[in-house]
């Protein structure tokens, strides 16, 4: 049975009409939108009134609840670009700008800060690290540089998060959109590398007191032992969804003690991330270290808040007892 659409964008301009069947789906919608009115896919929201929420693409148009017969909106969602894309760039920002702050001290403190550093003789430490000993002492102008070892050790703590975050990008995270618009890029590079430099300056200080040896450790067990619990929810929920589709299931702990968080909260992933950067905050005693995880953790409670409600709404028979991202609190 034929189907004839009024489409209207949510601004309230018409922009003629469509034929689709009873049995079309809202993918199949936008693709005609597409056609006839030249509006991406990517860009379109389909909605059934001027205020109503994203219907998703498997829903049949024949099932909407249009708020107008025979009337359906499209929301233009902007210029477009993918979330591996923005992914690749806000996590890569951050090893970089981090990394000039580190092997770039003169450009960022002055001479006389240098040489009164607390650190070890650089010599000390960089033979153990990936660049050349003689390779600093070039890019740092011939300049006796003193390092810290808690900024020796942050840095490669860093490195390893971020990098972790790419690696996941490319071969872990399925997404169920294939873009977002473009102004999130912006966005989330300006909030991650902000945050790098910010953070980056003040631990590599090299007037900045190490903290306690014990302190050190106890972060640096809590970010690794964090970082591992991230990866190992990731993969859960990659696994969860089918390679090509946008199905969702209710997260349930598997065999990897790790994702047994998923008793108490909904989205751990969360949780062990905003435990990461409290590692990371004692290992270097660092107040920028810790405004940028309670900046993080802001962000994410909002989130996990609108997943763990979602999840409620959307299975009957979701745990009761979770939480959104703190156990037995939030």
């Amino acid at each position: 049975m034929a189907l004839e659409l009024e489409v209207i964008k949510t601004s309230g301009k018409p922009l003629g009409k469509v034929s689709v069947t009873s049995s079309s789906t809202v993918k199949d919608l936008k693709k005609e939108i597409g056609k006839n009115f030249r509006l991406p896919i990517e860009r379109q929201s389909i909605r059934n009134g001027p205020k109503g929420k994203d219907e998703k693409d498997n829903q049949q148009i024949s099932k909407l609840s249009l708020e107008s017969p025979n009337t359906i909106y499209v929301k233009d969602l902007g210029p477009q670009v993918g979330w591996d894309t923005v992914f690749f760039l806000e996590y890569a920002g951050p090893i970089v700008l981090y990394g000039a702050l580190f092997l770039l001290p003169q450009c960022f403190y002055s001479n006389k800060t240098i040489i009164e550093g607390k650190g070890a003789d650089a010599k000390n430490i960089f033979p153990f690290y990936i660049f050349p000993i003689e390779l600093v002492n070039n890019i740092c102008g011939g300049t006796t540089i003193k390092v810290q070892y808690t900024a020796y050790f942050a840095g490669i703590l860093w490195t390893i998060h971020y990098g972790k975050r790419i690696l996941e990008t490319a071969f872990v995270h399925r997404f169920s959109h294939g873009t977002m618009p473009i102004f999130n890029l912006f966005k989330n590079c300006s909030y991650y590398w902000g945050f790098a430099v910010y953070v980056a300056y003040h631990v590599n200080h090299p007037l900045h007191t190490p903290v306690p040896t014990w302190l050190f450790a106890l972060g640096t067990f809590i970010f690794i032992f964090c970082e591992v619990g991230n990866l190992s929810i990731h993969i859960l929920l990659r696994n969860l969804r089918p390679e090509g589709t946008t199905v969702r299931k209710i997260p349930v702990p598997d065999a990897n003690p790790f994702t047994k968080l998923f008793d108490f909260v909904s989205c751990p992933n969360y949780t062990y991330e905003f435990g990461s950067w409290i590692g990371f905050t004692l290992l270097t005693g660092c107040l920028p270290a810790l405004i940028f995880a309670l900046a993080g953790f802001y962000q994410m409670t909002i989130w996990a808040i609108g997943k763990h409600k979602k999840y409620r709404s959307e299975f009957p028979n979701y745990p009761k007892k979770r939480k959104s991202i703190v156990p037995f609190l939030i």
